[in-house]
Order: structure tokens, then sequence, then C-alpha cells
């Protein structure tokens, strides 16, 4: 059986430095000693889309910033590369822990054979992983979100805002993980209104046909299930995500973001009144407990979850329209204690 350990949350800090990973992807660091034992901080490797998703990525790097800032250590953040494979990944990430990094995190599902391969050669170097639970090692954290509960909440929102009876979904990748948004989303429209309709679609098969990193594949899924009378649209597609939204503001309609509060993203002010809400994902949190916990000497492995109980996944209520509505925000308090409290059942595919 798998240790499964909660790691203690706090804002974590970092100083960033500059060299280049050959092959690897581009990297920003500022310094290039190695070092046994993990004696610089935190290391990400960055997701498909990179970061400026104002997404998943940029989560990721909030966190590593808020260690950056309390720590003071030395950080690292490092891009993808267009077509890597498993084994470029995990070179990256066996740079890092050479250098010194530690911990090192995999952002997204795709890190998971490559996080496996570093940890095995580096047993010393704690590792982690976004959005995956499947590394058995006992020196890695699987940094994992109930998204289907923050994605039925969504599905309340939309279907209290729908005039026309027909929300949309767009998913980045037909993959389970993606499939948690679009179970969850479902649910919360369906039980909120039974009369509502869900249009669902799926930009691609594989990340690696730009399913998470596409705006112009995502504002034009969005565009099809607005002609078709969505008046709400969900996006759980990264990069994509943006497209979506950007077809909902030309439209008039609503945008429901996701893991980012989008609303606040500054790349998109110019949409963010039409974005009711974001089903979000502590990513920052979870990044950044898990550099603490390593500072601390203590370091977190096994499964590390994030749900509504522990308040890292959650709906923005940045937009004045959405936190003002007194009828929406008590459907939205009720499902929420609903689901905290085992009544509501929120499923995952």
């Amino acid at each position: 059986m798998r240790r499964i350990s909660r790691i203690t949350v706090a804002g974590a800090a970092t100083a960033s430095l500059a060299l280049a990973l050959s092959a690897c992807g581009g990297t920003s660091t500022s310094a290039s000693s190695e070092s046994k034992g993990g004696n610089k901080g935190l290391a990400i490797a960055y997701d498909v889309g990179g970061k400026g998703d104002q997404s998943f990525n940029d989560a990721a790097y909030a966190g590593l910033e808020q260690a950056k800032k309390e720590f003071g250590y030395d950080t690292a953040d490092v891009e993808p590369t267009e077509g890597e494979t498993d084994a470029d990944k995990e070179q990256r990430l066996a740079s890092l822990a050479k250098q010194g990094y530690n911990p090192v995190i995999g952002v997204g599902y795709a890190y998971a054979a490559a996080v496996k391969g570093a940890a095995e050669k580096f047993p010393d170097t704690t590792f982690g992983i976004v959005d995956d639970s499947t590394v058995e090692s006992k020196n890695v954290a699987d940094l994992v979100f109930s998204e289907e509960q923050a994605s039925y909440l969504a599905g309340v929102a939309a279907a209290k805002s729908t005039k026309t009876n027909t929300v949309g979904f767009v998913g980045g990748v037909d993959i389970p993980l993606i499939h948690k948004f679009q179970a969850g989303f479902e649910q919360g429209v369906k039980d909120t209104n039974p009369q509502a309709k869900v249009l669902t679609q799926y930009l691609t098969q594989t990340a690696e046909e730009g399913g998470f990193s596409s705006p112009d594949k995502g504002k034009t899924a969005a565009e099809g299930q607005i002609e078709k009378k969505a008046d709400v649209v969900y996006a759980a597609a990264g990069l994509s995500g943006q497209g979506v939204i950007e077809a909902a503001a030309a439209n008039k309609v609503w945008a429901i973001g996701v893991d980012s509060d989008q609303y606040n993203q500054e790349a998109l002010a110019k949409y963010k009144d039409y974005i009711l809400t974001s089903a979000m994902k502590d990513v920052a949190k979870a990044v950044h407990s898990l550099a603490k916990s390593v500072k601390d000497g203590k370091p977190g492995t096994g499964i590390v979850r994030g749900d509504l109980k522990t308040g890292e996944v959650s709906l923005s209520n940045s937009n004045p329209k959405f936190a003002d509505n007194a009828e929406l925000q008590e459907a939205i308090k009720t499902a929420k204690e609903k689901i905290v409290s085992g009544e509501i059942k929120v499923a995952t595919s």
C-alpha cells in the first residue's frame, strides 16, 4: 500500500536563474553548479501550452513564484518542446535533479513515465506530478484534484444562467482526466435544470494534436455550440480555452473558465465581462506545499488530493454579476454543502 500524506499549505518562494537545457526545452534559471541531495529549490517542467496559458501552467508558475518569495532560494521552470518523447521529458527532469533542484515537479499527466524514471535514478530527490495518481514511487508526490466537484458547481452556475436551456462543454483532449470535468459539469446541469441540454465536443484525441494548445480549435468548437443555441460554454482545454472565451465574448454569451481565475487574467481582460466564473483547482497551493514540505525536511509523498472540503477546488467569485447574484450563490452554496457532506456523489466519468 502506498503511503499517503497531506502536505501542509504555505506561500513559497525562490530566486530564478538562467540557463538552457539543450534538447529539453527552454529553462528560466540562474546558476549552474551541481549539488547532490538537492541544495537548490523548486523546479517545474511545464505541460503542453507552456507558461502563458492563463490557466493550468500559469497556476503552477504562481506556486513557484510564491515559493521563491517565501524561501529565497533558486528555482527553475522549463518549457516543453514540440514533438518531445517520454525520454526527452525524463532527461529534462533528471537534469534538474542532477543540478540539485528539489523538489522537481512535472506539470501534467503526460509526465507520468518521465517522473517515474527520474525518481528511480535520483532517490534522494523528491518529485511531484500534477494530475496523475499512477506513479508508484516512494519519493514521488501525486498532486491530484477532484475536478469533477468544481465542475459540478460550474454546471449549477450554467443551469441557473442559461436562457436557452442549452449549454456547452469543450474538452481539450478526449482522455479520462477531462472526462471528470465533463461528468461533473453535466451532472450539475441536470441536477439543477433537468430540461437543459449539454452539447459536448472534444478538440482532439491526443495532446500531440494540439487539443490543449490551439485557441483556434477552441474558438471553432465554441462557435459551433453557440450556433446551436448554447448560451453558456465551459472549457476544460488549457490554452485552447482562450479561443472558447473569445468566441463567447464575440457572441455575447457566457464562458466558464478553468483551473485559474480567468476573469482576472491580463491576457483575457478584454473578454472578462463574458467570463461568468471559473472552475478552479489550486495547483499553485499544491506546488508550493510540496516545496514547503521539502524545505521543512518532511517531503510529501503518495497521493495528495485537493477537493471542495480542503478548499483546493472551487468556483471563482471575481465577476460581480456572478458574485452579486443571490439566487445563484445560494444554489452553489447548497450544492457545495451537499457534496462535502456526501449527500451528492459526483460522477467522474
